[in-house]
């Protein structure tokens, strides 16, 4: 049974943390089974990792111009996604390390909830990479809903 706590509560703002995998449609799903209220604001966003968009730099040069084609690409996908709210939502594609900036836009926001898909790495892959979720899930201010692959 729903405590009294979550089943009423109403999220005033969310930051959906989407990126080019098939998980993207399951955080989706998970976003319309929530409780969205007419003034509900979702903010759709997608962190283009360096290897994301095929540069490798060094760590101090500046950030390489996303090229425009992988950009216009991701903002299509947010915008058909964004065609399936029926609340205020924005989109915002940014580049860098996807767990810094989906807790810089959590904070510029200041959303009540992050939601987000977790790629399930396991082994060396998650040692490498790390995991942005838990990454995400400890520095952020709000609570995490993590979306697990199928």
């Amino acid at each position: 049974p729903m405590n009294s706590a979550s089943a009423g509560q109403v999220f005033k703002t969310i930051l959906v943390a989407l990126d080019s995998s098939e998980l993207s449609d399951r955080v989706m799903q998970a976003l319309h089974q929530l409780q969205i209220g007419p003034d509900t604001q979702v903010i759709l966003s997608h962190v283009i990792s360096p290897s994301e968009s095929g540069i490798d730099r060094p760590a101090d040069l500046p950030l390489p111009e996303i090229p425009t084609g992988l950009y216009s690409q991701i903002e299509d996908r947010l915008r058909d996604y964004q065609r399936q709210l029926s609340c205020n939502s924005a989109i915002e594609i940014v580049s860098g390390d996807p767990a810094d900036e989906i807790i810089r836009l959590s904070n510029i926001y200041n959303v009540d909830l992050i939601l987000m898909g977790s790629r399930g790495l396991t082994g060396v892959n998650r040692i490498l990479q790390g995991s942005v979720s838990s990454q995400v899930a400890a520095d952020a201010h709000c609570s995490v809903f993590v979306v697990k692959p199928a």
